[in-house]
């Protein structure tokens, strides 16, 4: 089928705000109209994004539909600001866009909206919205709770990538409009959106709990109000898997399910392997709901997970060994929990197991194997061996397995526990203890212990008091196999992902009184195997790499001050991709970040920050250079957070920015 591409066009809001986008369209489109489907974000239509959506809206056009990808208001050539992430006005312009959209002679009146990450969470709120064209959306790597499963809390603990990303979010949003796009206009803008610009990561610093501004946008507070069907994709590389198996328990609508074994990575493309043929799984979706075409989406398993096999501790990982299962319904009837005691003798799952009060105090460093929170196919971002964690938890071990055991959902830790401060939080891991003593991640979660009666409830814990506590560890599916044995780890933090708690803390844990559940799938042969076509893709935009550039992630640890150092460095591509320029518009991207945290283990108010970052883009005659460098710490009482920003014109300083706030800690 003949696609006609719209490299831009406007539309039109009733405030007079346009919005840009980019169309792919039919041949015969404006005789035959056809359902259109939407994929609605921040990241640049012209570059940002271009090589990705050229070949999966190129196949959405293939296939029959109208494609558009459109900025948001404030981003890419898009007039006016972006205040936030998922404001009011953000859905909104959602809902001006899709009834524009319905109205246009190519389009039939059938909307399909789709994303992931930011397009996967403001899918599922403009599906709340109720718009009345919206007839179906996919959701991929999103959230229906932004303050438990995003990337700026988890367990009510500071991520630090909070300030990463909100570091990358300053360069992307300092990004000038293209002058071939929006024409002698566009200096004036830029630097208006520079003077505008929000300090990201200081904007969600400053709600520590799930109070109101979390609570708008997560469409858990009403599952009622979503009207139209979801499929909802997941990957346990990936930061945004729990949201799948609560979306399918708390929709009341038809909805379908995919947990691969991906990063941050359309699936179509997913890293580690294998990759599907997601496109293919979005159009027969598509054309059941927005085509009325019977294509058997709704025979499927509600759930279709990949089953890991072993996974070697590495922090390089390409493919995942593994199948692929089907499950009826979700949640599952056939999945059972089991329980796993914890013994004195810090045994798992000991029948008569002895009962111990046990300490840890954990050194601040504790999680340098912890790898990324959010992988994205980068080399080294994987969790590495966990022996290198293991000597600052408890570890409660099973035997020696007698035979292969398969879970797939969320392992539960039913935790009794006193503490001797009173604000302190947990660290907990799952691990698969091969024969010759590797540790592999296999689950984990981290839990603000101030938290304990809720979110959006912070209180300072009694010191010696007694409590309770049961605490969901990440959704996984893995076999631990025959001869190899599962261990639980409890620490008292988990550095470089989590900001650490004000005071060292004592964690005394009542053995006898806690356990381990997981959730154990029977064993079934071949026979609930599912299966995917192989990847599909449409024609791809033409790129040329200029440099591959690099990555390197370390850690030092200077035995005399006890500081550990932890560095992540993407040079030319953050994301390994290096640096790029798409042939047809010749523009070049390049995009360097350095992280640098560090740590004394004896002393949590020594926790420093600091990121380093500088994005190119441009063509001969216009080069634009954004240099930032953003930094943290904090004291027992507040948060001390920094940053400063150049953009620059052909090496000309255009404007400088500069911020620094303190914000008092809550109960964190």
């Amino acid at each position: 089928m003949t696609v006609n591409v719209t490299e831009h066009l406007w539309i039109t809001m009733k405030d007079g705000t346009r919005l840009g986008a980019r169309l792919w369209l039919p041949e015969g489109a404006d005789k035959t109209p056809l359902p259109a489907v939407l994929e609605y974000i921040p990241y640049r239509k012209r570059d940002g994004t271009r090589g990705r959506d050229e070949p999966m809206h190129g196949y959405f056009a293939e296939n029959g539909y109208a494609a558009i990808r459109v900025d948001m208001r404030g981003t890419g050539e898009s007039d006016g600001h972006m205040a936030d992430e998922y404001i009011q006005q953000e859905q909104d312009d959602a809902l001006e866009v899709i009834a524009w959209i319905a109205e246009q002679p190519w389009c039939d009146g059938n909307v399909g909206m789709m994303g992931k990450s930011w397009g996967g969470f403001n899918g599922l709120q403009v599906a709340a919205c109720r718009p009345p064209a919206l007839k179906a959306i996919i959701t991929a790597y999103s959230t229906d709770n932004r303050f438990t499963d995003d990337i700026h809390y988890m367990g009510g603990l500071l991520l630090n990538d909070n300030l990463w990303w909100g570091t990358i979010m300053l360069a992307y949003q300092s990004r000038p409009l293209d002058p071939e796009i929006v024409g002698a206009g566009w200096r004036d803008a830029w630097i208006e959106r520079l003077e505008r610009l929000p300090f990201f990561p200081a904007l969600w610093l400053e709600h520590q709990h799930y109070d109101e501004y979390w609570k708008h946008g997560s469409i858990c507070e009403d599952w009622s109000a979503t009207q139209c069907p979801i499929l909802a994709i997941g990957a346990w590389s990936d930061s945004y898997t729990n949201a799948v198996p609560r979306l399918l328990e708390g929709l009341q609508v038809p909805s379908r399910g995919i947990i691969g074994p991906w990063g941050h990575i359309y699936p179509q493309d997913g890293v580690p392997g294998p990759a599907i043929g997601f496109l293919q799984e979005a159009v027969r979706w598509w054309d059941q709901w927005l085509k009325g075409r019977d294509t058997g989406v709704m025979d499927e398993p509600k759930l279709r997970a990949y089953l890991c096999d072993t996974i070697e501790p590495t922090g390089t990982r390409t493919f995942t060994n593994g199948r692929w299962v089907g499950e009826a319904e979700w949640p599952s009837k056939s999945i059972a929990s089991k329980t796993f005691a914890l013994g004195a003798d810090y045994s798992l799952g000991k029948s008569e197991a002895a009962s111990a009060l046990l300490a840890i105090s954990s050194p601040n460093s504790h999680g340098k194997a912890g790898g990324e929170w959010m992988g994205t196919g980068c080399v080294g971002e994987h969790p590495t061996d966990q022996r290198l964690d293991d000597g600052g938890s408890l570890n409660f071990d099973t035997a020696v397995l007698a035979e292969d055991l398969d879970i797939l959902g969320a392992p539960i830790a039913r935790l009794r526990f006193s503490v001797d401060q009173p604000v302190a939080q947990v660290s907990l891991r799952l691990s698969d203890i091969l024969p010759d003593g590797r540790a592999t991640r296999v689950s984990y979660q981290v839990f603000n212990l101030n938290h304990i009666h809720g979110h959006d409830r912070p209180e300072l814990l009694v010191p010696g008091k007694t409590y309770e506590i049961a605490i969901k560890l990440n959704d996984c599916g893995y076999s631990f196999k025959k001869g190899h044995r599962i261990r639980l780890s409890v620490a008292t933090g988990y550095w470089p992902m989590v900001w650490p708690s004000p005071k060292r803390v004592t964690f005394t844990l009542d053995t006898g009184a806690s356990a381990l559940d997981l959730p154990v799938r029977p064993q079934s042969g071949n026979k609930d195997e599912v299966a995917f076509d192989r990847p599909a893709h449409g024609p791809a935009t033409p790129i040329t790499q200029l440099d591959p550039g690099s990555v390197r992630r370390w850690s030092e640890q200077d035995h005399v001050t006890g500081e550990t150092l932890y560095v992540t460095e993407g040079i030319g591509g953050l994301f390994g991709e290096g640096v790029l320029r798409f042939d047809d518009i010749g523009t070049e991207l390049s995009h360097s970040l350095k992280r640098e945290l560090r740590v004394r283990d004896d002393d949590p108010l020594s926790a420093s920050y600091v990121l380093t970052q500088q994005y190119r883009m441009g063509r001969e005659g216009w080069m634009v250079d954004i240099d930032s460098t953003t930094s943290m710490r904090s004291d027992a009482e507040n948060f001390h957070i920094s940053g400063v920003l150049t953009a620059k014109e052909n090496g000309a300083v255009v404007k400088t920015r500069e911020w620094k706030q303190t914000i008092p800690r809550d109960h964190l």
